[in-house]
């Protein structure tokens, strides 16, 4: 019998078979034993030479001799006791990417068994013995037992007929293999190619939909996410069945690709598999995608480093975000080729006529054309005019078009920029809000928006390296104005009613999506991102050609984007002052209006989870604080003795026939001005009678759940003791509860009213009626001293989810103080890696470092936590000593340590 023999390369050690058997399964354990040994020795080889720096394409190479010479060994083995004549009809083809010879550390091993008619038998006997030989050694082995009919049955299915492209002899009969060629192989070149393209095509939307249809994702998948090796090979494979071409060299060869096209596909093929050898190198598995802890891992080995600009991570991504574009570029080109010259309608319209449109530009089949190329080239203004008729007629730019406008951005000079015609046509699509945030992606995926706005390259593939965002900046920044424009389209009319009504009263909605597009674009330039942004709008307005006021206002928008998110996630929305002093920043209700829709669409657009109603309620209470301020102008200015007297005499008539006038006039005369002006009468109410219904108890408690934002209030009265708030956040962490925020009231009588706002931590409503038993029976305990809270805290067991491992180094705790925005509290902002448990130590140190608190507000970002305190010391004074803040900061960093 005849073999494939593959010569063993002299960088790897060969493959010691056992000799002088007869039988197989007396010899398989000393086959599974060597064939083991080879592996490890030459797995240990191979991952030296690739980080001592050996090309990607030698990698895979190496390793396809490696599991040739295994597979012709182990087949050798696998025919013990046949003689020549009965496996005379068989084969060992190897398919797929192993086919192709571009075997990756940890790829499948992809195995095709054929067989002529009368091997049948044979055939099935050595599939079973190679293959319980290959799982012993643990390897991932895809296989199939095919004849010639076989194939040919099974190649209607699209992945069968793919992987049968690419196949060759490991071991067995050359004539076999011929067989194989002349009655498979001939006959998938020729059958049906449309159907396979439009297939292929199909699968490439697919896989899309399910690895994410942006290149930007922050972890993205390097073989089947968008710009990854998958997309290249549906190219070639998709111009192999058009052109009936065997490989990209006789596509070359005949002319069907350039040599730059080859030559940028094989570049992109290394530089794909560089990362996808170390990836299974250093995971130790078949690993695709790119997490933030192997990204590190990445960037040292391709030598990256640290500098001013940006971390060698960042550095990384950004140039493979760039690669991965450039990949997908490349494969939507050749598929152009492959299927443009064929007729084949590309959109998912089907329009059959011609329809004229103008500047030389008209529809069909629901894409949009250039009738002249070269009326386009000397008239560069007219790529923006193409983007706007796309956008007017819901019509994709065709793939000749698309590819026209990628190859001559160079056209579009700062005198096209300044031009009349593509500022009017930008203008138009920017108005069109429905439609415009699918726009502005299509200009961005050819690198249009590039060239129109130079400045944002700045954030082009621009990585912000954490787990709180999962796109880039500019990808972000596109999202943000696709939540504005569902606004406009009233997707959220049923969840954020508000803001639906909102975005129909702004003056000029283009203003809104110049600011959302220009919000983050400081990010390329250093650290204050708002302010150097902010920097770069006047420029750009001109360019624009917006008038002065619109050029101020847009300017205004991105230099405090970032405003209300702080203020109403970490700032008391009960300080009038505080209120008051961002009334007077924001001057007028359309500012207010435009930054709160701003603020919504850059929250949503970080992340899925990121967004919760919990922060959309606290958003909307200082939006409507605030506009009373701007609008009614009696917010502020009101007396307050004379709000305070009007409350107090509402509160008196509501609860008069439920307790006697003494006790209800002792209990309101209590409540100081600050709680008095901060709540409505009717949640005073409510507090009041709990507290006055509490009698001698240690504690009453109530809880209200609020469904819609997915909080529940919990209104707890008690009497004060120092570290109060302390001993509330250990119970709440010991039942496994999310607090959100507290409000802290202290009446002149001693009592204390604590509202909380909590949660689950998974961010759900705790709705179990016996959970909150048990937290209430466990409560009173530790106030009356029965239970250690510490007891409580110390049986914590941290949930499965925290659990997993962090793909991050933490970054460093922070404690800030800020003495400016409150009369009455010095404001502790304190940011740590979260971990089960954090606020009860935050808030048991502020105890022992003799601090009381008055407000918290509780934040987690993923992966770290953010909290605020508004604290003073036992007299009630607001803490300004500098040695004393030093104090402070120090010890809770080292109990955060």
């Amino acid at each position: 019998m005849t073999y494939q023999v593959t010569s063993i390369s002299h960088d790897l050690i060969p493959f010691n078979a056992p000799a002088n058997y007869t039988n197989f399964e007396s010899v398989r354990p000393q086959v599974v034993d060597a064939a083991r040994a080879y592996i490890d020795e030459n797995f240990a080889i191979l991952q030296k030479k690739c980080l001592d720096g050996a090309s990607s394409r030698f990698i895979i190479k190496q390793f396809s001799l490696l599991f040739d010479q295994l597979n012709q060994n182990l087949f050798r083995i696998a025919v013990t006791g046949f003689d020549h004549a009965a496996v005379s009809d068989c084969a060992l083809l190897a398919v797929g990417g192993y086919g192709r010879e571009e075997m990756n550390p940890r790829s499948d091993l992809d195995l095709m068994f054929y067989y002529l008619p009368e091997g049948e038998d044979r055939i099935r006997v050595i599939a079973d013995r190679l293959l319980y030989l290959l799982w012993d050694l643990n390897l991932d082995v895809g296989y199939s037992i095919r004849s010639s009919s076989d194939c040919l049955e099974q190649a209607r299915d699209t992945t069968v007929r793919t992987a049968l492209l690419d196949v060759r002899l490991i071991a067995g009969e050359q004539r076999v293999y011929q067989d194989f060629v002349n009655d498979v192989g001939q006959a998938l070149q020729k059958q049906d190619p449309q159907g396979f393209i439009k297939r292929k095509l199909e699968e490439r939307d697919e896989r899309k939909k399910k690895y994410g249809s942006s290149v930007y994702l922050l972890e993205p998948n390097i073989k089947e996410g968008e710009g990854g090796l998958r997309e290249l090979q549906d190219a070639l494979w998709i111009a192999r069945i058009k052109y009936k071409a065997d490989s990209l060299h006789e596509l070359l060869t005949r002319g069907i690709v350039t040599e730059q096209m080859v030559e940028s596909y094989v570049h992109a093929q290394d530089y794909l598999w560089t990362i996808r050898n170390f990836l299974h190198f250093s995971t130790q598995r078949k690993s695709e995608q790119l997490t933030f802890d192997v990204q590190q891992q990445i960037a040292s080995f391709l030598g990256y480093a640290n500098v001013s600009t940006g971390s060698a991570v960042e550095q990384f991504m950004q140039d493979y975000y760039a690669y991965a574009n450039q990949n997908e570029y490349l494969a939507s080109k050749m598929i152009v080729d492959a299927t443009m010259s064929r007729g084949a309608p590309m959109g998912v319209f089907n329009f059959l006529v011609r329809r004229n449109l103008d500047d030389g530009f008209y529809l069909l089949r629901g894409e949009l054309r250039a009738a002249k190329n070269l009326t386009l080239l000397q008239h560069p203004e007219l790529m923006m005019v193409a983007f706007e008729l796309a956008q007017k007629h819901q019509a994709d730019l065709c793939l000749e078009l698309k590819q026209l406008i990628r190859e001559n951005l160079h056209l579009i000079t700062d005198k096209v920029r300044r031009s009349k015609r593509i500022n009017d046509s930008f203008m138009v699509i920017l108005r069109d809000v429905k439609g415009a945030g699918k726009t502005l992606h299509k200009m961005h995926h050819l690198q249009f928006l590039n060239a129109f706005i130079p400045e944002f390259k700045h954030i082009y593939c621009k990585v912000q390296f954490d787990l709180y965002h999962i796109y880039t900046v500019d990808v972000h920044t596109l999202f943000a104005v696709e939540e504005v424009e569902k606004l406009w389209n009233g997707d959220y009319q049923d969840s954020q009613p508000q803001l639906s009504r909102l975005i129909h009263q702004i003056e000029k909605p283009e203003l809104l999506l110049l600011a959302i597009l220009f919000h983050d674009i400081g990010k390329g330039s250093g650290k204050d991102h708002s302010i150097r942004g902010a920097e770069m709008i006047p420029r750009i307005a001109r360019r624009l050609k917006l008038n002065r006021e619109d050029s101020q206002r847009m300017q205004f928008l991105v230099a405090h984007h970032l405003k209300m998110a702080h203020i109403s996630q970490r700032r008391d929305l009960q300080d009038l002052k505080m209120i008051a002093q961002f009334a007077e920043l924001l001057q007028t209700s359309e500012n207010l209006r435009m930054l709160y829709l701003l603020t919504f669409a850059d929250i949503k657009a970080v992340g899925p989870d990121v967004w919760s109603e919990w922060k959309g309620t606290l958003l909307q209470e200082l939006y409507e604080k605030t506009y009373d301020v701007l609008e009614k102008k009696d917010f502020f200015q009101e007396q307050r003795t004379e709000k305070v007297r009007k409350r107090k005499r509402k509160i008196r008539q509501a609860l008069l026939g439920e307790f006697s006038e003494k006790r209800l006039v002792k209990a309101i005369n209590s409540l100081n001005n600050r709680y008095l002006l901060s709540n409505r009468s009717a949640e005073i109410i409510p507090h009041l009678r709990l507290a006055l219904n509490r009698g001698r108890n240690a504690l009453a408690m109530q809880i209200e759940h609020m469904d819609e934002a997915k909080f529940t209030e919990v209104t707890i009265s008690t009497i004060d003791s120092p570290g109060l708030f302390s001993q509330i956040a250990g119970v709440m962490a010991a039942h496994s509860i999310n607090i959100l925020g507290a409000q802290i009231y202290t009446r002149k009588d001693g009592d204390v009213l604590d509202v909380l706002q909590v949660n689950s931590v998974h961010g759900e409503i705790v709705s179990k009626p016996e959970k909150w038993r048990k937290l209430e029976d466990d409560l009173t305990a530790v106030l009356e001293g029965r239970v250690m809270v510490e007891d409580l805290v110390a049986k914590l067991q941290t949930p499965s989810f925290y659990t997993k491992k962090n793909r991050q180094v933490p970054r460093p705790n922070r404690v800030e103080f800020d003495n400016e925005v409150s009369d009455n509290y010095t404001v502790i902002d304190i940011f740590a890696t979260d971990k089960v448990g954090l606020l009860y130590q935050i808030t048991s140190t502020i105890k022992e470092l003799g601090l009381y608190i008055a407000v918290s507000k509780i934040a987690t970002k993923v992966d770290q936590a953010a909290d605020v305190f508004y604290i003073h010391d036992i007299f009630g004074q607001k803490i300004v000593d500098p040695v004393r803040i030093d104090t402070i900061r120090q010890t809770l960093l080292n109990r955060l340590e």
